[in-house]
């Protein structure tokens, strides 16, 4: 595998591996690809203001996620088919986590299916889950993902129809989970995921429940009284609703209205270490890094992702040094101010050397 030092050779090497389809779906988003774009457009528009001669000769960026340590407050999201990208599929991407020292979300959409991936993997992990069955199905799928060792569930709540991607229809590309933006039929049980679902989930089983989706204040606050134990703000990466407003300025008002009972998860553009910092200065827990995830895989599977995992944490040390900010705690929206952002953004902004041939 090649010796990787940025980020941007990362992205680079993803796209040399990847066919246009595959590539297309990794980075595209639905319709106009407007929520895709805001979404880096947001995390762009906000700048640091740092402080200055705090002693950040150490830095530490551990916590804990249901009960499990926390290297660095960043997740590997849920990402269907991510098999295309590299034949170890899931199983690539628990082996990284594990080893860095993160947990993964791991998508029902992918292959290995979850029971494999646990054999071959063991330890604490989520299990994101999407209702194609009835009650009974969905039962029995959280039974076997007990079972099997997994520590969370995760409901993906924007997802009630699938969305057309223009990319992927141009192409004629259909992904490997098989799901298409004019079928739709093995989602006619996401159409009808309700708040009777999640009373469901929290009464008959023992299972840390996140929901994903949450976009507004009045949602966050319903999970909570619901007995969610995570929010997670997502549009899922740009590619289900279009023109929905950016995870990034959905993350003030539904981390306000959450008052940390629970932890709160974002992601939506996030793509660099500093964007993490950001997030976390304005009141995310940990931040879901899915583009990056699915870039690495495509560079060079488990080791390409481990290697993405190492740079993160070496920019969101360095972010928060010279923020003056020696620890988690020590950031806040006191650092952050709003101004336009510099360019045109889209998917792969965050790598602009790449516009100049490195």
């Amino acid at each position: 595998m090649k010796d990787f030092r940025t980020l941007t050779e990362i992205a680079k090497a993803a796209r040399e591996n990847l066919s246009d389809g595959d590539w297309d779906y990794l980075i595209g988003g639905a319709d106009t690809e407007t929520s895709l774009r805001r979404n880096r457009a947001a995390v762009e528009s906000w700048v640091f203001k740092p402080r200055v001669l705090n002693n950040v000769s150490q830095v530490t960026t551990a916590s804990t996620l249901l009960g499990t340590p926390m290297r660095m407050p960043v997740l590997l999201p849920p990402i269907g088919s991510i098999q295309v990208f590299s034949s170890g599929g899931g199983v690539d991407v628990a082996a990284a986590a594990a080893e860095f020292g993160i947990l993964q979300i791991l998508s029902s959409a992918c292959e290995p299916d979850f029971e494999a991936v646990a054999q071959a993997v063991p330890g604490p992990r989520i299990y994101q889950l999407y209702l194609t069955g009835d009650q009974a199905w969905m039962d029995d799928n959280i039974k076997r993902a007990l079972d099997a060792g997994y520590t969370g569930l995760c409901l993906t709540a924007d997802t009630q129809v699938y969305s057309r991607r223009e990319r992927d229809i141009l192409k004629r590309y259909v992904p490997l989970s098989g799901r298409t933006a004019t079928t739709g039929t093995s989602f006619n049980y996401q159409a009808s995921m309700n708040w009777d679902t999640v009373a469901h989930i929290k009464q008959n089983f023992d299972i840390e429940l996140m929901i994903k989706g949450v976009m507004t204040s009045e949602d966050a606050v319903s999970c909570v009284e619901a007995g969610v134990d995570m929010v997670y703000i997502s549009n899922h990466g740009g590619r289900q609703l279009d023109h929905t407003r950016a995870c990034i300025d959905s993350l003030p008002e539904v981390s306000a209205a959450v008052a940390g009972r629970v932890p709160v998860v974002v992601d939506g553009g996030f793509m660099r270490g500093a964007d993490v910092v950001k997030a976390l200065c304005l009141g995310a827990d940990f931040v879901g890094m899915g583009r990056l995830e699915g870039l690495a895989m495509a560079a060079g599977g488990k080791e390409a992702v481990r290697r993405a995992l190492d740079i993160v944490e070496q920019e969101i040390q360095i972010s928060m040094a010279l923020l003056g900010a020696p620890g988690l705690e020590h950031l806040g929206p006191h650092l952050l101010e709003r101004q336009q952002p510099l360019s045109d953004s889209h998917a792969l902004s965050a790598f602009p050397l790449l516009a100049e041939g490195y």
